[in-house]
Formats: structure tokens, sequence, C-alpha cells
């Protein structure tokens, strides 16, 4: 899972980045507006942490998630923010907030806030998906193979995680290792953690086709 991170000051972006990398989830830390809107077109997040006061715009996290809603994004965003006036609040949450984290919070608290989010994601779309002899529980981060669970890595569950919630889509492995390391040069990475996955799964369920992998046992 991809998590884009726009937060200007470095000492708190650089613990919710290390947090969230702990975690295995993907990270893009931005630092400003202008580079937080090129890292949304070039992600496809699925989920923004958002600080509201930047240097160039009091309201920039605001108005960054109000533009990203209107331009159709669905998945969760997570305001952060020192102002913890309610009319602050509300205002986040009209604006398209899922969540709002008031500044200085425990790193637990804002995990915790993140995998609720993302569970209610996942729940939304379905908790529990079916491919052959495979089924996933993606609230529950579970995965068995023929009714025996398969004790997966964080980074072998955010791999498939990656295809399960993009079902019929063909991923370059640049893709790949930007949404899972964060990082589009960990190509062998990506490959390393597809072998690791078709050796546990007992499964070629990751094919490899023209243009990077895709999902499906079908040729």
């Amino acid at each position: 899972m991809q998590v884009l991170l726009l937060e200007d000051e470095p000492h708190l972006g650089r613990a919710v980045e290390g947090a969230l990398r702990a975690q295995g989830y993907g990270v893009r830390w931005t630092k400003g507006l202008e580079e937080a809107r090129e890292a949304f077109l070039e992600l496809e997040p699925d989920l923004m942490v958002l600080d509201v006061r930047l240097p160039e715009d009091p309201d920039g996290g605001f108005r960054f998630g109000e533009e990203v809603r209107l331009a159709g994004y669905k998945g969760p965003i997570l305001f952060l923010t020192a102002r913890d006036a309610l009319e602050d609040r509300v205002r986040g949450l009209d604006l398209g907030g899922d969540d709002y984290l008031v500044k200085p919070f425990h790193l637990e608290e804002f995990l915790a806030r993140v995998r609720a989010l993302f569970r209610r994601q996942a729940e939304a779309k379905a908790s529990r998906l079916r491919l052959g002899d495979l089924e996933v529980d993606l609230a529950g981060r579970a995965v068995y193979h023929k009714g025996q669970q398969v004790n997966l890595s964080l980074k072998e569950f955010a791999l498939l995680e990656v295809f399960l919630l993009h079902p019929g889509r063909v991923f370059s492995p640049e893709a790949l290792a930007e949404k899972v390391f964060g990082d589009a040069e960990k190509v062998g990475a990506v490959k390393v953690y597809i072998h690791y996955l078709r050796q546990k799964l007992h499964s070629q369920v990751i094919r490899t086709v023209p243009g990077g992998y895709r999902l499906g046992h079908e040729p």
C-alpha cells in the first residue's frame, strides 16, 4: 500500500515516514504542494496523510485535500495539524478528510488510525477475496491456501495486496517497486518478492506477462 505524505517539518516527516515503512507501507514523503501534486499523479496513492499548515499556504493541506477529492480521488485522507479548534476539525472533514489528528501525537495512535482507515477501505471493497485455492482477508491481513494459513512478511503481503486491489491490471516492475518500496529503482527486490510469493502460495497466481506482472491463473 502506497502512502503519500505531505509534511514540511523534517523531524516529524522522518518519524512518520519511518513508522509507516516499518509497518510495511510504501511512502512518498513530500514537503510542499507542487511536489505533492506531482507525486499524486505518479503514485495513485492508497492513503494520503496531509499536514494542513504549509510554508506557502496556511491552509495548504486543506486545499490539496479538497483538490484531489474534486479530481475524483476515493482513497482515505488523514489530516495532521496543530489546529485543534472545532471549526478546523469540521472544516477538514467537510472538505473530504476521513480522519483528523492533532499535533503533537503519539506514533502508536497515528499508526492505529492508519490501520483503521485501511481496514475500512478494505471492508468497503471486500474483506475476503478468493482466487482459485487462494483466500485473502484484506482487513485481517491474513492469507490462506487450500484453507491453511500462509505466513507472509509485510512486504510479501503488501505486494500481493497491490494485485488484489487492482484485478486484471498489468504492473511494470518499476510501478510495483514504487508502490511497495517507495522507490521505482528497487526492481530487483520486486522480482525477489514475487519469487517468494510464488513459493509460499504454491502457485503462479502472479503471472509474468508482456509489460510486467498481473494477477490470475488464466494464460
